[in-house]
């Protein structure tokens, strides 16, 4: 582990040696310690033992869950949810429902969610969980009565003062909608803070859906603020095309920029007339189809690419939004050579360490996505407050509230950078503010 303190570089060795197999969970403990070398003694918050203690889930639940399919035949399934920390609030964090879904996915996503959720200022805790479970291809029956079947286990953890999950991937309104609705039917409570996500005339919040996407665009607005420019006239390249990445288009668009391409697991699209936003959700929402039907309908402006990578395409801003893991150090070095002057992560973890080591060191403004895709989050903490006052906002009002958040979390990142020695530096700034937020309530808390 790259860092000059021995007594973190033990930490991480016991991370992973009390944790096997689970890389994922190894990569995300690694990325925050390296930061945290120029924290530790100068704060008594900052001691190993609470940072030892950090590392270590408050509690892990792991359950079976069984279901019956359209056919009748039993089916079998994993469900997760890792209470990471709760010193700053109940745990928040969404669940995910997808094959690759295992304990390490889950504990890195968890770890993530701690800091992510300490830099919004609000006061939730960090939790993440999940299944093995794929919704694709299910009818609406069998994806009802799994999540039947997942809450009559995870109910019993859950509270609108204890654990508030939402969606993440293979998570929408609908499993948030069955999910609540076993939760109610067993508890005998309508308890609506207890999941966020939920649709409008039931307890949701408006701008929850286009949280995370526009607040990643307004982080990166204020990056660019920060060295006096905008993003008015710029070319920006976003990976994926499910609803973060769709709707980070539709901001970027509004403030003035261009998206010149964006992705799907199949290739990407290259259209220097501006990604048809219509067009878009059209072919990827109601058809269901692929961004070569895009490019298809598009005509000569869309050119589809079906291999090579979308880093390639020479831009002023790349916003990864699709998984963890897809802007290796290759993709790093071409946005680097065609002049890239910012990466925001719109996914979790979506950039490898080596490609983050090249960004940081070609001088690339990188923001992490505890930072940059934190409004997902801080848009759920609003759906809780609504929820606890019985109230309903405008779309305008929480979308003032998402904006003042994440300029918030901008800030809070680039000041602490300053204050640690690392100016400009957002990976540090966010990894070492998050931690000190977190690391001060546990302090305060006493040995829990």
């Amino acid at each position: 582990m790259a860092t000059s303190d021995g007594r973190l570089t033990a930490v991480y060795d016991e991370v992973v040696a009390r944790n096997p197999g689970e890389d994922e969970f190894h990569q995300a403990v690694r990325e925050v310690l390296e930061d945290l070398g120029p924290v530790v003694g100068r704060h008594a918050a900052a001691d190993v033992e609470v940072i030892r203690r950090l590392c270590e889930p408050e509690r892990q639940v792991l359950f079976r869950v069984p279901w019956a399919d359209d056919e009748g035949r039993p089916q079998l399934n994993r469900g997760f949810r890792v209470e990471f920390n709760s010193a700053l609030g109940p745990y928040k964090g969404g669940l995910r429902f997808h094959p690759s879904v295992y304990l390490g996915i889950v504990k890195f996503l968890g770890f993530e969610q701690i800091f992510k959720n300490s830099l919004t200022g609000l006061p939730i805790g960090g939790a993440k969980g999940g299944s093995d479970f794929d919704p694709k291809g299910r009818s609406d029956a069998e994806v009802m009565r799994f999540c039947q079947s997942f809450m009559t286990e995870l109910y019993r953890h859950l509270g609108e003062h204890t654990d508030v999950p939402a969606g993440d991937t293979g998570v929408g309104q609908r499993e948030i909608g069955y999910l609540f609705g076993q939760y109610k039917r067993i508890t005998n409570r309508y308890e609506a803070g207890v999941l966020t996500g939920k649709g409008l005339d039931w307890g949701g919040s408006r701008v929850r859906t286009e949280a995370t996407g526009y607040g990643l665009v307004f982080f990166v607005e204020e990056v660019l603020r920060a060295s006096s420019g905008s993003l008015d006239g710029t070319k920006v390249v976003v990976s994926g095309s499910g609803n973060v990445a769709v709707h980070a288009i539709e901001k970027v668009h509004q403030l003035g920029g261009r998206v010149i391409a964006c992705s799907d697991s199949a290739g990407y699209v290259v259209d220097e007339d501006g990604i048809d936003l219509d067009l878009l959700r059209e072919i990827k929402e109601q058809r269901r189809g692929r961004m070569s039907d895009y490019a298809e309908a598009r005509g000569r402006s869309a050119q589809h690419v079906g291999d090579g990578s979308i880093w390639s395409v020479p831009c002023d801003v790349a916003l990864p939004c699709a998984t963890q893991n897809e802007l290796d150090e290759a993709g790093a070095k071409q946005l680097v050579e065609n002049g890239c002057r910012v990466v925001a992560e719109g996914a979790n973890m979506p950039t490898t360490p080596d490609a983050i080591r090249l960004l940081r060191d070609a001088g690339v403004s990188f923001a992490p996505g505890k930072a940059a895709n934190a409004g997902g989050v801080a848009t759920s903490a609003l759906e809780m407050q609504q929820n606890a006052t019985r109230d309903t906002w405008t779309f305008e009002h929480t979308e003032q509230r998402l904006a003042e958040i994440m300029h918030s979390v901008h800030d809070r990142c680039l000041e602490t950078a300053e204050e640690y020695g690392r100016p400009g530096d957002y990976v540090a700034g966010a990894n070492i503010a998050g931690f000190l937020r977190v690391a001060e309530a546990m302090l305060a808390l006493g040995l829990v």
